[in-house]
């Protein structure tokens, strides 16, 4: 039906079967292909197709995104001044929108005052509660937080907002904080043998601080604030010296007719370092960091955070801290064992939230966790928390796989959550590759037919059963299941583990087979990632891939991230007799109108600001004199805009082969990102791209033994078996591959798996099989044999 027919189809409805549905017409945003859709509103539609068909620029990027415009907009102009800037999606009617809740897979932030408690109101309602039953008696819930110090008198603090960000609080009360740590848990020691020579002289280059260059400001502050003798080795300072290079108090200073601030070198990298979030940090500076500082539980709050006051107050034997450090179900019993009339409901609500995570499977957590350690589907389940229990009606939710990091016993309690949440009137739109939570759909859009520009279009709408039936990608692959391996690889060695104790795990012993592929299985918190990030990833020759966000602006794209780029720009400045620099967006060959970004932005203040396309390099990021060089025929813009299978080909062969960038173009098309462009900014690609792209790079890395945490994210259900082959590849190369992962056909083509559980949290911890897929499924003992003999059909 054409676009004029379908609308003329619409306008005849009646209004009331308007208003039922969402309606989306000449979508437009990354791939997508003038889509039209119409979406039933208070029903759960699934949005299917490969990894960068077009499902999150669909669903977030247009739908969710248009709606949050629209409800921002209902602001005041100078509310909207502190609000952050949404452009409008690139579409040509969006009719039927209700209010959008995204409940991504947008990990925490790291904020090191962020913790499970605080994102999710529980501490908040713990420390009401220490206030009015705790002996002794300490007085306002401000007493128990581990944010505000102990300080009478008036003063601001940054403290967690509820979603792992800081934001700037007044404050008038004693506080629960306590004063050695500041409230952090951790106190840090810095190695002053990471921070500089000693055998050198600043002016000869002593400091080994990222960003502390001989020439920068930063050294000429140390060297000609007359305190030090910037000639002179630092091994041969006197006490004095030592200590005011290392640990003065910040003292005004004058250098070249201006005032500036000297401060000793130990507290200068307290404050640019460790106050920032690690895991947003660039890589050269985390390394350091990591290298330079140990960070060890606090001794004298023994890692709670808390002051001797507040940890002092008990209710039933138990401080605010002993009910942090619980498991989150075990805290659930205790409070439903608390019977106090006064505070009654405070202690339904309290209840009411610790139920739900144990409802969406996080009870094994503990409320004292940072925010920043839960992994990507974690973090997403944490979110649903606030909205389980929530008695608004006619919502729009969007989910991004919620299905992600959950064991497949697991998966039918998240479906009951999706269900429920749509039986109360709201409208749920979840992105999802599992079978299982496919099947509860009651609309089904499937994106495609490819990937990339190969996709972005609709290329099915219905039913479960029609998708079945439809012959597309999705619909072909709907119903596949794996088959047990007839044969294994025999193991070369092993690495031993011995005595792990990590979180959850109980003195685990375990040899891991080296020379095969070993999947680590079991339920969410049973103990996997600890037992092989905790005792496995840190060892020599072992590479690690974890779901660690990919963090990039949009001036970083595959090319940059992989290092590909970098072959590439000399190779064009070999062939044209110029400088590398020149082929470089973010350097001198980028096009002075738009410094190489491809777009221009115009601020409208309170408004959001309108990105266009640069009118002078049209968006190819370089200078036009640049654009006169050529490599086999094409310019670097050029290059930059092939797919990753094209570019491959290219420097494959011919005038630019290039071994170094071909090797890098190799493995971006092992991991089934042969679509994308090499110059395709980070921020357009999706969550599973991220991960493939990060796995890409990391096995250009010389280690003989890898390990990935949920390789699977994100894929398709045709691209599972595309990952299965380049594991295959990998051990067949003489590689160990340990996989952590929950899907059932990377279990049943394992060569040896290890499970752990029973169950989650103190209920798991334990090695409770080894040996191969086929005797897992034979013994039928623990859940993940259930539930893999169900999917083999055995």
């Amino acid at each position: 039906m054409t676009t004029a027919s379908t609308d003329r189809a619409a306008s005849a409805m009646h209004p009331a079967d308007r208003h039922d549905l969402i309606r989306v017409r000449g979508a437009r945003e990354n791939n997508l292909k003038d889509v039209d859709v119409e979406i039933p509103k208070r029903r759960l539609t699934v949005f299917t197709g490969v990894s960068g068909s077009g499902k999150s620029s669909l669903v977030f990027d247009t739908i969710a995104a248009e709606s949050q415009r629209m409800i921002n907009e209902t602001y005041s102009a100078f509310v909207q001044g502190f609000m952050p800037s949404l452009a409008r999606p690139d579409v040509d009617v969006l009719d039927g929108l209700t209010t959008a809740i995204l409940v991504d897979q947008e990990r925490m932030g790291a904020n090191a005052r962020s913790t499970v408690g605080t994102v999710t109101d529980a501490n908040a309602m713990l420390r009401i509660l220490f206030s009015r039953l705790g002996r002794p008696h300490l007085g306002s819930p401000q007493a128990f937080s581990f944010n505000i110090p102990t300080v009478r008198g008036s003063g601001s603090i940054s403290v967690d907002r509820g979603d792992g960000k800081s934001v700037t609080a007044e404050f008038s009360q004693l506080g629960g904080m306590c004063p050695r740590c500041e409230g952090m848990g951790t106190v840090s020691d810095i190695d002053v043998t990471q921070l500089y020579d000693d055998r050198k002289s600043l002016a000869a280059g002593a400091l080994t601080v990222p960003g502390y260059n001989v020439d920068g400001w930063m050294v000429r502050i140390f060297s000609e604030s007359g305190f030090l003798d910037p000639g002179k080795p630092i091994r041969d300072y006197t006490e004095t010296e030592l200590h005011d290079f290392l640990h003065k108090e910040p003292t005004k200073v004058r250098l070249q007719s201006m005032n500036m601030t000297y401060e000793g070198l130990i507290p200068k990298i307290q404050k640019s370092f460790l106050s920032k979030d690690r895991d947003a940090m660039q890589p050269h500076i985390r390394a350091f960091v990591e290298r330079a500082v140990t960070f060890t539980p606090c001794p004298e709050c023994g890692g709670t955070r808390l002051n001797e006051g507040a940890r002092s107050s008990k209710i039933r034997g138990l401080s605010i801290a002993d009910a942090c450090a619980m498991q989150i179900s075990d805290l659930a019993e205790w409070v439903r064992g608390i019977d106090e009339p006064s505070v009654a409901p405070l202690l339904a609500s309290l209840g009411q939230i610790l139920d739900s995570f144990v409802e969406i499977g996080l009870g094994y957590l503990a409320l004292e966790r940072p925010s920043g350690t839960l992994s990507g589907g974690e973090a997403q389940r944490t979110k649903m928390i606030r909205h389980l229990g929530s008695s608004l009606t006619d919502v729009t939710y969007v989910f991004d796989e919620p299905t992600v990091g959950l064991h497949p016993h697991d998966i039918q309690r998240m479906n009951r959550l999706l269900v429920q949440l749509r039986d109360k009137g709201n409208t749920v739109l979840v992105v999802e590759h599992k079978p299982e939570a496919i099947a509860i759909a009651d609309h089904v859009v499937d994106l495609g037919p490819g990937a990339g520009s190969a996709g972005g279009e609709v290329v099915f709408e219905g039913t479960v059963d029609g998708l079945r039936g439809s012959g597309t990608l999705t619909g072909r692959h709907l119903d596949d299941r794996a088959r047990l391996k007839t044969s294994t690889r025999t193991a070369t060695g092993a690495l031993e583990v011995r005595g792990a104790n990590e979180n959850n795990l109980r003195d685990v012993d375990v040899d891991i087979p080296l020379g095969v592929l070993t999947v680590v299985t079991g339920v969410a918190g049973s103990g996997k990632s600890s037992l092989i990030h905790g005792s496995v990833a840190g060892r020599e020759g072992v590479v690690s891939i974890d779901q660690g966000a990919i963090r990039g602006s949009r001036r970083s794209n595959p090319a940059t991230y992989t290092g590909l780029l970098e072959p590439i720009r000399k190779a064009f400045a070999k062939a044209n007799g110029v400088k590398p620099a020149l082929f470089s967006a973010n350097s001198e060959g980028a096009c002075p109108n738009c410094n190489g970004a491809g777009v221009v932005y115009t601020d409208l203040g309170p408004m959001a600001s309108v990105a266009s396309t640069c009118e002078v390099c049209e968006g190819r990021r370089f200078d036009a004199s640049v654009l006169d060089y050529r490599l086999g025929g094409r310019d670097i813009s050029q290059v930059l805009e092939m797919p990753v299978a094209e570019a491959e080909a290219f420097f494959g062969a011919g005038e630019a082969r290039l071994p170094a960038a071909h090797a890098i173009l190799q493995r971006l098309v092992d991991v089934g990102l042969g679509y994308v462009a090499v110059g395709q900014p980070l921020t357009t690609l999706s969550g599973g791209e991220r991960q493939r792209l990060k796995l890409a790079s990391h096995m250009g890395e010389q280690g003989q033994v890898y390990v990935l945490d949920e390789p699977t994210t994100g894929l398709h259900l045709a691209d599972v078996e595309q990952l299965l082959g380049l594991l295959d590849r990998l051990v067949d190369s003489g590689r160990s591959v340990i996989v952590i992962e929950h899907h059932q056909a990377v279990m049943a083509h394992a060569d040896w798996i290890i499970d752990l559980g029973p169950g989650a949290g103190h209920d798991g911890g334990r090695v409770v099989f080894e040996g191969t897929p086929a005797d897992l499924v034979a013994a039928r003992s623990t859940l993940t044999g259930q539930h893999l003999a169900d999917y083999v059909g055995a």
